[in-house]
């Protein structure tokens, strides 16, 4: 009996611990599945924050970046499967950036029906004139004293002395003796002097006088501007050699380089309006007088020329203009895809834009476009876009920067290699304000550059090496926390990352070869870097148009003077001043 008890006792234990384990010792009777615990601080605790600009970065905790000083931002949980022509940026890094897009074929108000071209002022060469002399002779007196003299017509420009005027003359006093008894002989002699531009008064005078004349004048033809003296006093000159050259500058050329994609859009007798920088409120009307007919292979545009009227003489010869040639109607075709020109990207053989493939979520896809004509700010495209689609049209170039810190295919880096035109990627640039800090720091880096410039124009391979090393420690230097700024802080970001790429280039090699290519690079980013943040001092942009292959390339330098540091000696002084940076 007392058995039996015992195995109810322990059967009854057991089944206690049992229900306890199964339903849990909470008074209410719950499952353990079901109870209201909650574990809202512990999710919590599993949130990661990372940098807009450098997702490899990953804190478990809110902070500043440490590479960049950004705040950092919450992260997206999951991996995204994303293509490398595809990007996904956070809605604070996109805010930031300031960051736009546009639904293409249905903006019509950006679809500008004029065409810019820009250009410079030139002499009008149907205005031109030449002075020379009618006489072989020397110069005994010139009246022309500079370049940009103003003459007169009939204004005395020189007197030669010459020694063949002289005999004709005495040959005259002679003829006029027997001018009744031999009057061909005499008749002879006056037409001879004629033919050498002496004048009926002249040789009167002579005859009158019984006098041989041993200086004769040379008046002026035209009135105009001298635009060069080809003649000093004291040279001897032969008959019919240029003296001086005469600009007439009361209308003037104004010369532009048009693509061969836009010439489709242009011929003689549209209209154009013509400003320059120099009068800014000013506008000049013209029609288009020529286009050439042949095409520059280098630079692949076409010289459009119109004929300006300048009486008032402000517009100068070397003057920059901007034109708006107005197209008709027809010229421009609705049906087809036109998109900011800001949305468009450049390298020299490839023109992308940013789409976003996914209407609800930030994801931009890299997609190369073929490009038509340019109208005002608007792109035509001929291929790669489709109505409908979006683009970035604002902070186009933060999008590739992006792209290029995750590694992704961008502008700079397609397949493997990097891409860039000079031209283009300068002309993008535009100054940011920054802290005198900042543009203290980045002189440093500029001051590095110089010694590798002018290791370059001397043609000295060791320089460069410990230059660029000095440089890499300048840039180390520069305090990226003090742009916090968008888009300053991705500007500088991708900068520096590709002055790094290019500066350790050149200080792994003495080959002067391999550290002109790499210059090539080096001065290309830090020409963007200087003109977007400045350094507090004036710099020139040179240019070669000889380097690299005939591409093209530019340097900075500190002197108006051209010394070339891509051929050093061999071709010193072959470029010429592009742009000046304050």
């Amino acid at each position: 009996m007392k058995k039996n008890i015992i195995y109810i006792a322990i059967a009854l234990v057991v089944g206690v611990l049992g229900g306890f384990l199964l339903f849990g010792g909470g008074a209410s009777g719950k499952p353990a599945g079901s109870d209201n615990h909650n574990h809202s601080g512990e999710i919590a605790t599993n949130q990661m924050w990372t940098c807009s600009m450098h997702p490899q970065i990953m804190q478990p905790e809110p902070g500043d970046c440490p590479i960049c000083g950004m705040d950092l931002i919450p992260a997206d949980a999951g991996g995204e499967g994303l293509a490398m022509n595809e990007i996904k940026m956070t809605k604070n890094a996109m805010a930031l950036a300031n960051i736009q897009t546009v639904i293409i074929g249905n903006a019509t108000s950006t679809d500008g029906n004029t065409l810019l071209l820009s250009g410079k002022i030139m002499a009008n060469e149907e205005a031109n004139a030449v002075q020379a002399s009618y006489f072989e002779g020397r110069i005994e007196k010139l009246n022309v004293n500079f370049t940009g003299e103003e003459v007169r017509k009939g204004q005395l420009l020189a007197t030669i002395y010459a020694p063949e005027l002289v005999a004709a003359q005495q040959e005259l006093l002679t003829a006029a003796s027997m001018k009744a008894s031999q009057p061909a002989l005499y008749n002879a002699v006056r037409n001879k002097l004629k033919l050498w531009k002496v004048s009926e008064e002249q040789i009167n005078q002579i005859e009158t006088s019984g006098k041989v004349r041993e200086n004769f004048p040379i008046y002026a033809t035209v009135s105009g501007t001298v635009s060069e003296k080809i003649a000093e006093e004291g040279d001897y000159v032969k008959q019919g050699q240029p003296i001086i050259k005469v600009s007439n500058l009361g209308t003037v050329w104004a010369m532009f380089d048009a693509y061969e994609t836009q010439l489709s859009q242009l011929k003689k007798g549209q209209k154009i309006i013509v400003t320059t920088n120099a009068y800014p409120n000013k506008e000049f009307e013209a029609t288009v007088a020529f286009i050439d007919p042949s095409l520059n292979t280098q630079s692949r545009t076409v010289s459009v020329r119109a004929t300006l009227n300048n009486k008032e003489g402000i517009l100068k010869p070397g003057m920059f203009v901007t034109s708006k040639v107005e197209l008709s109607k027809s010229t421009a075709n609705e049906s087809q895809i036109r998109v900011p020109a800001s949305a468009v990207l450049w390298t020299g053989t490839r023109s992308l834009v940013y789409v976003k493939s996914n209407p609800n979520e930030p994801i931009f896809e890299m997609r190369e476009v073929t490009l038509g004509a340019k109208n005002g700010d608007v792109y035509t495209i001929v291929d790669g876009l489709k109505n409908g689609e979006e683009v970035v049209s604002n902070g186009t170039f933060t999008v590739d920067a992006a792209a290029q810190l995750q590694g992704k295919r961008s502008m700079m880096n397609s397949e493997g290699h990097a891409e860039l035109d000079p031209k283009n990627y300068l002309a993008k640039t535009e100054r940011l304000t920054v802290s005198s800090k900042f543009q203290t720091q980045l002189k440093a880096v500029f001051d590095n550059y110089m010694i590798i410039e002018k290791a370059l124009v001397n043609d000295n391979s060791e320089m460069p090496k410990k230059a660029a090393g000095d440089l890499l420690k300048s840039l180390q230097n520069v305090d990226m926390k003090l742009l916090k700024e968008e888009p300053a802080h991705s500007h500088w970001m991708n900068l520096e990352k590709e002055l790094k790429k290019s500066a350790t280039e050149i200080s792994k090699t003495s080959d002067i070869k391999m550290q002109r290519d790499h210059f090539i690079q080096l001065s290309a980013h830090l020409i963007n870097a200087v003109k977007t943040f400045g350094i507090n001092q004036k710099v020139y942009v040179d240019y070669c148009p000889m380097v690299n292959n005939d591409v093209g390339a530019f340097w900075l330098s500190t002197e108006e003077e051209i010394l070339n540091p891509y051929f050093g000696a061999s071709m010193l002084r072959c470029g010429e001043i592009s742009d000046e940076i304050e």
